[in-house]
Formats: structure tokens, C-alpha cells, sequence
């Protein structure tokens, strides 16, 4: 049967954070913003081994506590240049550990708040597709298209448009194949590259409270979210952490 694996890109430097620490680092709840993102993937049955992609000469991770994912962590230090670099450099790095056939959910280090009903439904309905899916969610504001002066030259119709989120799954050799095919244009998500091929990824629905960490006023927001799941028994932590 193939496996779940997880692969976790953690090399930026989160220049938009406007901090001196790495964003994956920032504290958020008295943890690492990146312990979020590793705990969802690490604790869950089906997910047998979470890989987080650092940079070459990361100093950082080894510094915090990582024992309550022993036997199923492990980092790469073989980040790149780009988001997709960084992927595709950790695909290849644990070519002799997965199948081609093993499913790899990658997911943003900088989505905290991964919720257990989303992930649930990204492994059943994601794992039931030939070539594999990605949460999203339907636009719900109006869009605009601005001009070179700033200016709303446009509304842009929002129909049948989704914001992509992560995790996004796919079969192991298919992701490392369209990634190698379009590494010269970096692709900003893994589902790109497999649209590049001429193949559809299913559209998973994901959830707003799912969101990706990137300017300085967005932690406040996800520590509130992640409060919310502390209460909330759907989201209830069986490790207790």
C-alpha cells in the first residue's frame, strides 16, 4: 500500500516579516512558528515520517525541543534558493526512503493552523484521485486589477476561482518529475507544476482559518485561531502538546 509522507519547506529567510529571525522560527504561543506546522503532519496515524528542508547552515533548529516527534522527524539541510528549489531538493535527498507510488503532502512551515477536518479530508478524498489534490477555498472578495499608478483598472469576475493552500498531496515520482520540468520557473506551489503537465489536481475544500503566516500583524491572528482549536474537541490534540 503506498505511504503518507510529509515534506515541510523551512530554508526562507521571511523577509516580509521584517525580523531578524527566520519567519519559520518567530515565537507564536511560546513555540516555534514551524512546531505548528510539524505537530498536525507528525501526529497523525496514517503520516508516517514528516522531512522539514532547511537551509544548508541552519543553526536554529537543533536548538529547540523536537522529542515529541522522535522516530518520525527528520530534517534536510539541503534548502534552496526558492520555495520550489527547496522541495525539490528534499524529494531528491529521500529518493532511496519513498516509492514512486507513496503520496507526499507538502505543506507551508508558515501555516500554523491546519486543521484536523482539513486534513482528514485532503488524505481521503486527495489519496482517491489519479493524480492527486490541493486544499483550497472559493474567492469570496471582489477582485481587482490595478494599473501602473495604483489604481483599479478593472474588476476581475471571481467564479470558479480558489486560493490555494497547503497541504498539497501528490504520488512522489509524479511531483518530482514535474518539479525537475519546471525548475528554471520556479513554480510557486507544487500544484502548478503538476498543472504544467497537462493533468488537474482535485480542489480540496480547505478552511480560512488555515492561514499562512506572512507579515507581522498575521501571528496575532493565528494564535487566536489556534486558541480556538485548543477548545474546540474536533481539533483535539491526542498527544497533548
Amino acid at each position: 500500500m503506498p505511504r503518507f509522507i510529509a515534506l515541510i519547506p523551512a530554508a526562507g529567510g521571511g523577509s516580509r516579516m521584517r525580523g531578524e529571525l527566520p519567519k519559520q522560527y518567530l515565537g507564536l504561543a511560546g513555540r516555534p512558528l514551524l512546531f505548528y506546522a510539524i505537530r498536525r503532519l507528525a501526529l497523525h496515524p496514517l503520516i508516517q515520517q514528516v522531512f522539514v528542508v532547511l537551509a544548508p547552515g541552519d543553526t536554529r533548529f537543533a536548538g529547540y525541543d523536537w522529542g515529541a516527534f522522535a522516530g518520525k522527524l527528520t530534517p534536510l539541510y539541503c534548502g534552496g534558493e526558492t520555495r520550489a528549489a527547496s522541495v525539490f531538493n528534499g524529494l531528491v535527498a529521500v529518493d532511496d526512503a519513498i516509492e514512486a507510488a507513496d503520496w507526499v503532502l507538502v505543506h507551508d512551515a508558515a501555516r500554523p493552523c491546519l486543521g484536523a477536518a482539513e486534513l482528514e479530508r485532503l488524505l481521503a478524498h486527495g489519496a482517491g484521485d489519479e493524480t492527486g489534490g490541493l486544499l483550497a477555498i472559493p474567492v469570496a472578495d471582489t477582485l481587482k486589477r490595478a494599473d501602473r499608478e495604483g489604481r483599479a483598472g478593472g474588476t476581475e469576475p471571481r467564479e470558479d476561482l480558489w486560493q490555494a493552500q497547503t497541504p498539497q498531496m501528490f504520488r512522489y515520482r509524479l511531483l518530482v518529475d514535474a518539479l525537475r520540468a519546471r525548475r528554471h520557473l520556479a513554480p510557486t506551489d507544487e500544484a502548478g507544476a503538476i498543472e504544467a503537465l497537462g493533468l488537474r489536481p482535485r480542489l480540496i475544500l480547505g478552511s480560512p482559518r488555515n492561514v499562512k503566516v506572512t507579515y507581522p500583524e498575521d501571528l496575532a491572528l493565528a494564535e487566536l485561531i489556534l486558541t480556538t482549536q485548543a477548545h474546540d474537541p474536533a481539533h483535539e490534540n491526542r498527544a497533548g502538546i
